[in-house]
């Protein structure tokens, strides 16, 4: 656990008890100070006081005695309305923070600056592709035999891991929720891999999204910025940090283009991954026989990796090796099974339009598994992208409102996962994959992605598993 800095002997209020707050708790008491923990759910405050938590109604407390407020991110405290406790808090002049910015004010500490290697941060942001750089590095950083540890928004809750070691480097997953908060943020290496429309009623608009992510970079100053450029914003981000196109601490990447600029690139294009300096080609790498990586989208979560492992000093062949045996995360273009020439691939995790869009280019020949709780716009935007989709198959809320959004693209309302599933399988043939990639939110059928990522993988083994018994006989 990080203990809680520069808050001994004060009280701080926690508001919300999940795994987040639960943690805030501890590490706060570890650092000395008072937490006053509540949540809005009965559920959640006696699981809290199962563990011990001493619970304070927000609701009625009198501020003017609270340090700081530290809130879970999925509490809103400005879009679309602040939640009422955190409303008070602010009325109050309380500072209201999150366990992010907790983690920065104490990840160093006189200890750790006696290091031979005093330890480092790496905190990766984005719209798509978190996780899966998050969990590269981390893998990357570990067949190298660096010490590292993997937190965040994957993982374990920031303040719950171990003291760093020396050396060590820390690999943070960041969402545009837990960015938007930090009262600090200050990692050695920070990364944004792309920007699409996600959550913009919390952020107020994409205005207010971009600058979520942002604030990684603006607030942090990072020695080292490594920006996803397929994007205006990513394109303006990368020339507010630089100081110039040389400028080498920041490093600009792409999936799809070559980027030819004098400074520091990485860039796929055509299966390939190449690093130029200065203008000139260092490395070359083949991502086309990655298994754990398939697609563009994986080719620009590859780039994100390679740079921060090279940013950290590890050679390219290494890097090579562990994309090699990188087995990538479950609900993201997991190779759940293969059987009589199809694939059945999940992709849960492509919860919008812009991430089933990148899976749906990934695959040829695509029996696609789509729906849940549309987001605004639905799918419209995927026109240019059903080219490689021989059927999909929807389910969910939205089912109806996408089979209106497919044009001639040959689709059935399966309404569950488990009807979908069985008349994919039942249509496809040799050569096919079986693709669930939503490109909707889960919560009208599922308690989250993971869950529905799940059900899509029992269905399938079921089914599997009934035609081998069938085929025995």
């Amino acid at each position: 656990m990080i203990p809680v800095q520069g808050y001994t002997g004060a009280r701080v209020a926690v508001l919300g008890l999940g795994r987040s707050g639960l943690t805030s708790c501890a590490a706060l008491a570890a650092g000395g100070a008072e937490p006053l923990a509540w949540d809005e759910s009965p559920d959640a405050r006696s699981q809290a006081e199962n563990q011990g938590i001493t619970l304070h109604d927000l609701g009625r407390i009198d501020w003017s005695g609270v340090a700081a407020l530290i809130t879970s991110p999925g509490i809103p405290h400005l879009y679309p309305a602040p939640n009422r406790i955190i409303a008070a808090a602010m009325a109050a002049g309380v500072p209201v923070d999150n366990d992010i910015g907790l983690f920065f004010r104490s990840f160093a500490t006189a200890e750790t600056m006696e290091f031979d290697q005093p330890p480092k941060v790496v905190a990766i942001t984005g719209s798509n592709g978190k996780s899966t750089t998050t969990a590269l590095v981390h893998h990357i950083l570990q067949q190298a035999g660096r010490p590292c540890q993997m937190a965040g928004n994957i993982g374990k809750g920031v303040l719950s891991i171990d003291p760093p070691q020396n050396g060590e480097v820390v690999v943070l997953e960041l969402s545009s929720y837990q960015t938007e908060l930090a009262r600090s943020l200050t990692p050695d290496i920070a990364v944004f891999t792309n920007l699409s429309a996600d959550h913009l009623d919390r952020h107020g608009g994409m205005g207010g999204y971009f600058a979520a992510k942002r604030r990684l970079f603006a607030e942090g100053g990072p020695d080292r910025a490594i920006i996803g450029v397929d994007e205006t914003e990513g394109q303006f981000l990368a020339g507010q940090i630089g100081q110039n196109p040389e400028d080498m601490r920041v490093i600009r990447m792409s999936s799809g283009r070559k980027l030819t600029g004098p400074g520091w690139n990485v860039f796929a294009r055509k299966g390939f991954l190449a690093e130029y300096r200065q203008g000139k080609q260092v490395v070359s790498v083949d991502l086309r026989a990655v298994k754990g990586l398939p697609g563009a989208h994986n080719h620009q979560n590859a780039c994100a990796a390679y740079a921060v492992a090279r940013s950290l000093g590890i050679a390219p062949r290494l890097i090579e090796d562990a994309l090699h045996s990188f087995s990538g995360l479950p609900h993201r273009s997991q190779l759940v099974a293969e059987a009589d020439g199809v694939r059945y691939i999940n992709d849960s995790k492509a919860t919008n339009a812009e991430s089933a869009a990148q899976a749906l280019q990934a695959f040829d020949h695509i029996r696609w598994i789509a729906g849940g709780l549309g987001k605004d716009g639905g799918i419209t935007s995927l026109a240019p992208h059903l080219g490689h989709v021989t059927k999909a198959y929807l389910i969910g809320h939205s089912a109806r409102e996408f089979a209106l959004q497919l044009g001639d693209t040959a689709h059935e309302v399966c309404e569950t996962m488990e009807r979908a599933v069985a008349r994919a399988m039942a249509d496809a043939q040799s050569g096919d994959v079986v693709l669930l990639a939503p490109a909707a939110a889960s919560f009208d059928q599922f308690k989250d992605f993971e869950c529905r990522g799940q059900a899509f993988i029992d269905a399938v083994n079921a089914r599997l598993l009934r035609e081998s018994a069938t085929d025995d006989k």
